[in-house]
């Protein structure tokens, strides 16, 4: 998922990965980030302790970025019933 967004869009990545028992310290827990594991976009926690969709992520880079957001895709549905 990164690859393909580091592909689209020009940012800095910094990976940490440390031993789970680390995460678990009362000194961790004093700096105030997420839960491993975590995604961070600038300052905001985009999520933690779950996985992340792209979509979720690709926003969160854009705000970030101070870029528009992304047109919603529409479903077949959606699109059958908005033609007028």
């Amino acid at each position: 998922m990164l690859p393909r967004l580091g592909e689209k869009y020009e940012f800095e990545l910094e990976y940490i990965s440390k031993p789970i028992a680390e995460y678990q310290t009362d000194e961790y827990f004093e700096l105030d980030l997420p839960v491993a594991p975590a995604i961070m976009v600038g300052e905001e926690i985009v999520v933690e302790g779950a996985g992340v969709a792209e979509e979720v992520l690709e926003a969160a880079l854009r705000r970030h970025l101070g870029l528009p957001p992304l047109e919603e895709k529409k479903g077949l549905i959606s699109r059958l019933f908005s033609r007028g």
